[in-house]
């Protein structure tokens, strides 16, 4: 394992990370605070408990997922794309490096960069309501899985993505509605029987539900099967980026 190489890959893009601190922490921690004042003030205030949950507290982990899956996913993928855009890329595949060192510092950067934001939310987020973590383990490994698993499908895109319009394509038209769809704002239970049903083909779900648990102690669906398909989409992913640099798809080309 050339450890060299990881360090320096990851280096260079933790060092992106703070020549670009507004856009790549300050703007997503804004969002969420405004989401907070909106939601959580102005509308919370006005709502019931669910599940016995304050309404401000009960979309905590929904808004912390909604920017942790974004983030990873831009991180990873614009990490990526711009050594092909520079053409950089066939440096790094001319070097004494393997795929998995690549793979380890440039996932391992935006994994990084998305667990600080996500702890810089949950600290914004105690400035307008109080919360409690019941499992605190469990909260931490959602995070940390979360964050790499789409820091992985973040680097498929990158890899993908042949211009700057596609690397926004899937975030924004994909993961960003499957995450309001997907329990961030309300419980599933609310939703009638058909919609209920309908919304479990939305694994964005799992993620949400599972997180959740781990700061109330209440979920849409088992915990188990949230963390499994965390895990199962993870494997997809790393036999995707496996594939890639076997085959040499939009790399050599």
């Amino acid at each position: 394992m050339n450890l060299h190489a990881i360090r320096a890959i990851y280096l260079f893009e933790m060092a992106r990370t703070w020549r670009t601190l507004m856009e790549s922490i300050a703007s997503p921690i804004l969002t969420t605070a405004l989401y907070f004042v909106v939601f959580g003030a102005a509308i919370g205030s006005r709502m019931g408990e669910i599940d016995g949950i304050e309404y401000a507290a009960f979309i905590i982990p929904g808004l912390l997922m909604l920017s942790l899956l974004g983030e990873s996913i831009s991180n990873a993928a614009f990490g990526i794309y711009f050594p092909k855009f520079s053409g950089t890329i066939y440096e790094v595949l001319s070097a004494p490096v393997s795929y998995i060192e690549v793979v380890i510092g440039y996932v391992g950067a935006a994994a990084t960069k998305s667990l600080i934001l996500g702890v810089l939310i949950l600290l914004t987020a105690r400035l307008f309501v109080d919360y409690q973590i019941e499992h605190p383990v469990w909260m931490v490994s959602f995070l940390i899985l979360t964050a790499v698993t789409f820091s992985l499908f973040g680097f498929i895109i990158g890899l993908w993505a042949d211009d700057f319009q596609k690397l926004q394509i899937i975030p924004m038209m994909v993961i960003t509605p499957l995450t309001f769809l997907g329990g961030a704002f309300y419980s599933i239970s609310m939703l009638p029987p058909f919609w209920q049903t309908v919304t479990l083909f939305n694994p964005v779900v799992y993620l949400i539900s599972g997180f959740r648990w781990s700061f109330y102690g209440v979920s849409d669906v088992n915990v188990g099967i949230s963390l499994v398909m965390i895990l199962v989409f993870m494997a997809l992913c790393l036999a995707t980026v496996w594939w890639i640099f076997k085959t040499g798809y939009r790399l050599k080309n």
